[in-house]
């Protein structure tokens, strides 16, 4: 699959939300959205009457990232609403199957998200069930956080169980990516990259999207794990 690159409003400017999404829109493959909700995590982002409404703005397809309790709940109502991927926590979802198939019966792509201190090895049985599996580079709450190097390993075990289960999961990373990092998540076998400072505290989003897709690419494409792809 080619490399996605996943701009996070999270460090846009949110009172100009409709501006910044057109910012990046010719140069990025997704919006990714944070919803928090002060409990999952500590702190409180948006919800969704706001995705609601930016769903009606933005030309890129929205990449949901729901950080909230409940999330069995709650992620069903994004996918109808209209967003393009929907990332529950595993942490937080009590019912993974069914809340994974209720998204994609609404017509969005599927995704499970796991903390730095979370183990993927558990959650194996469920890759037919998801679209794409999201691995926490920071723990989450706050953009602007230094990239954990600790999941690299947890990375590369990710793609050797999305190999071994001969599908086509997704794997994205989430938290710290920048010029300095996107190299190696994308060699270790991340393949869809979310960045949040990194392309909206540059002077040029698009320019720095465009930057960290070359970056991601070039990686890729010495990557032993994407070899005879």
């Amino acid at each position: 699959m080619a490399v996605q690159i996943s701009p996070s409003i999270l460090s846009a400017d949110f009172a100009r939300l409709a501006e910044e999404a057109a910012a990046v829109e010719s140069a990025a493959d997704w919006l990714h959205v944070d919803v928090m909700d002060n409990h999952f995590v500590p702190n409180l982002t948006l919800g969704l009457p706001v995705v609601e409404s930016l769903l009606r703005h933005a030309k890129l397809p929205v990449d949901c990232h729901l950080m909230i309790e409940d999330p069995d709940r709650h992620a069903p109502p994004f996918a109808e609403a209209g967003a393009g991927s929907v990332t529950v926590h595993a942490e937080a979802v009590k019912a993974p199957v069914r809340t994974l198939r209720a998204i994609r019966a609404a017509g969005a792509r599927s995704g499970l998200a796991v903390n730095p201190g979370t183990a993927i090895e558990s959650y194996d049985d469920l890759l037919p069930e998801i679209d794409m599996l999201l691995l926490m580079t920071v723990e989450p709450g706050f953009g602007g956080q230094k990239f954990l190097d600790l999941v690299m390993p947890k990375l590369r075990r990710a793609r050797s169980m999305v190999a071994k289960r001969g599908g086509s999961v997704w794997l994205q990373v989430d938290g710290g990516v920048s010029a300095e990092t996107i190299e190696r998540c994308a060699e270790a076998g991340a393949d869809v990259f979310v960045a949040g400072s990194a392309v909206y505290g540059a002077d040029d989003p698009a320019k720095a999207v465009r930057a960290l897709r070359e970056q991601a690419e070039t990686a890729t494409a010495h990557a032993a794990w994407a070899a005879g792809r």
